[in-house]
């Protein structure tokens, strides 16, 4: 069904939602950012950033279990194992990342999952790869190397690094999308991100007092609001929106939708961080979004 026969309301509501939600989801390197000139680190940072979201989503977890069967030990291991790579590692790469790169190259390197699980699919399942999704993954390669050739000329290696453990952030995040598939559809979404990103909570915790000394978790103030700010505005309502979404326009809009992400990170780069808005960020951008465009297209028909 073509989302525009849906009524108007249901479309209007579900395009705002995942435009908010792409958006929210965007302002986490920001915050991040910000959160790094008061002398913090990767750690300590992503402990608060748990710390806080621990609650809402062990309520989500909770809420969508009512009624439901309890879960087998074969469904444990799997949220278990999801939790890790989904969101625990996933996020601790990103974050680690983001100490050397610009928000605006970690946003357009994240914006690659797509074409990183069809690969993934190519692997594991031997899945077919069209000749639009190869020029799509082509070009929107193309424009990640443009920014990242930019941004190595001033930042050296360390952009090379930074940029190394945030395609090893989008890269662990699509193993997640792509065994996720089973428990999905005997969990349901909700109730699986939920228990999943609970789990990512606990060993992002539980790596903290284990590497850190306890008085680390004496931050500036700032630290703590930037933290609570992300781990709500940025973790949990973008997942509580995209899924409300999802379930009014379906998964192709909303993923089309997402695309104003990359152009609102750098948005907010520049105005909040003072991130250099140049001719080869605009250029790689441009490449990096018209390159999911077309490798993402035919989902359009889907919906």
């Amino acid at each position: 069904m073509q989302p525009v026969h849906l009524p108007p309301r249901e479309l209007a509501t579900g395009l705002i939602l995942a435009t908010l939600g792409a958006i929210a989801f965007s302002g986490k390197a920001i915050i991040v950012k910000l959160a790094y000139r008061y002398g913090v680190d990767a750690v300590t940072l992503i402990m608060y950033r748990m710390l806080f979201a621990l609650p809402i989503f062990a309520v989500m977890a909770w809420w969508a279990s009512r009624g439901k069967p309890a879960l087998t030990r074969h469904d444990w291991w799997g949220v278990l194992g999801l939790g890790f790579t989904g969101y625990y590692l996933a996020s601790f790469l990103d974050f680690a990342g983001l100490a050397y790169i610009s928000a605006s190259l970690e946003r357009l390197i994240l914006y690659l999952n797509p074409t990183l699980v069809l690969l993934l699919g190519l692997v594991l399942y031997k899945r077919h790869i069209s000749r639009r999704q190869a020029l799509g993954m082509a070009i929107s390669y193309c424009g990640v190397i443009l920014v990242f050739g930019h941004e190595i000329n001033f930042a050296g290696a360390d952009a090379a690094l930074g940029a190394l453990l945030v395609f090893g952030s989008a890269v662990s995040y699509a193993i997640y999308l792509s065994f996720s598939g089973e428990l999905v559809q005997r969990l349901g979404s909700l109730r699986l991100v939920g228990l999943a990103t609970s789990v990512a909570c606990v060993l992002c915790i539980g790596q903290f007092v284990m590497l850190r000394p306890m008085h680390a978790a004496l931050v500036a103030p700032e630290v703590i609001w930037l933290s609570v700010l992300n781990a709500i505005l940025c973790t949990a309502a973008p997942v509580l929106m995209v899924m409300m979404a999802v379930e009014r326009i379906g998964a192709g809009v909303a993923a089309q939708t997402g695309m104003v992400g990359p152009m609102s990170t750098i948005l907010m780069g520049v105005l909040l961080l003072g991130e250099p808005f140049t001719a080869w960020v605009a250029a790689g951008t441009a490449l990096v979004v018209a390159g999911i465009f077309v490798f993402t297209s035919r989902s359009r028909q889907l919906v």
